[in-house]
């Protein structure tokens, strides 16, 4: 299971990790705590839906919601950045997108996901386009994000 990985690699590594979700509604922090003992590398998550909530708790710049959107690459860095400094953990993780049935446009449409990955200064956000339902993009947007802290930290 990627959870569990993802919680080995971290053990091995030292690090910690905090993880904002938007679209995933709480999903990744639901599989990261179904691991015994992952309060110990897992620092915890917010559920950020509401553009209040982005700007509130994960200290999202009003700038970015105005200019670019919730789901945007700017604010899949910031909310990555922002959880990360709310936990003080090592590494931040954050998920925003659009699930469906509504709120796709064209330049927007639904499944269009972006995951970002905050940690030694470094921020890197990755665009995906998923197919399927609201409950699809959903999971395949939480196995995403798990497999890339599996894949991009030591």
């Amino acid at each position: 299971m990627l959870e569990t990985d993802v919680l080995g690699k971290l053990s091995r590594t030292g690090l910690t990790l905090a993880i904002a979700e938007s679209c995933t509604g709480g999903r990744i922090c639901d599989r990261i705590t179904d691991v015994p003992g992952s309060s110990e590398h897992f620092k915890g998550g917010i559920v950020a839906y509401s553009n209040d909530s982005k700007l509130k708790f994960l200290n999202v710049s009003h700038d970015v919601i105005k200019a670019h959107g919730a789901v945007s690459e700017e604010c899949a860095r910031e909310m990555a950045a922002g959880v990360a400094k709310a936990f003080d953990a090592d590494v931040g993780v954050s998920v925003t997108g659009i699930a469906g049935p509504g709120g796709g446009t064209p330049q927007k449409p639904i499944g269009l996901v972006y995951i970002g990955l905050s940690w030694r200064k470094e921020h890197l956000v990755f665009r995906y386009m998923f197919d399927g339902d609201r409950k699809s993009v959903k999971a395949q947007a939480t196995e995403q994000a798990l497999q890339l802290v599996l894949d991009i930290l030591p």
